[in-house]
């Protein structure tokens, strides 16, 4: 009796401890996907103006909720909607920012994918 509740427990120790690493690395992958930003500190590195702020910030919210939406499709979907939701979102942002700026947000969007292992050209 001793021995089947002891394996019995040994079981479930092991089971409980499998989901919560599968639970850690699907929050992972979630937060690899989280884009938002500090909005007053991406408008001081692009030296945005107060008309071009709304506009950026209007952009990147659409961005990042079209991000989440791709960290919950299934794995073959999910490259395929980062890439249109970043092509998108390069191509409104190149409407609203002058060349320096766009620049700039290019290297700092290139610089945030690549250090969240979300390299759409891999």
């Amino acid at each position: 009796m001793k021995r089947l509740f002891l394996m019995t427990f040994a079981m479930l120790s092991m089971t409980m401890t499998f989901a919560e690493n599968e639970n850690a690395t699907k929050m992972a992958d979630l937060e690899a996907y989280d884009m938002t930003v500090n909005m007053r500190k991406l408008s001081v590195a692009l030296d945005l103006k107060e008309d071009q702020m709304e506009a950026v910030a209007e952009i990147h919210h659409t961005f990042s909720a079209e991000m989440l939406f791709a960290a919950q499709a299934s794995k073959d979907e999910r490259k395929e909607m980062v890439k249109k939701a970043v092509m998108k979102d390069v191509k409104y942002m190149n409407y609203i920012l002058d060349r320096e700026q766009y620049r700039k947000y290019l290297m700092l969007l290139n610089a945030t994918l690549n250090n969240r292992g979300l390299n759409i050209y891999e």
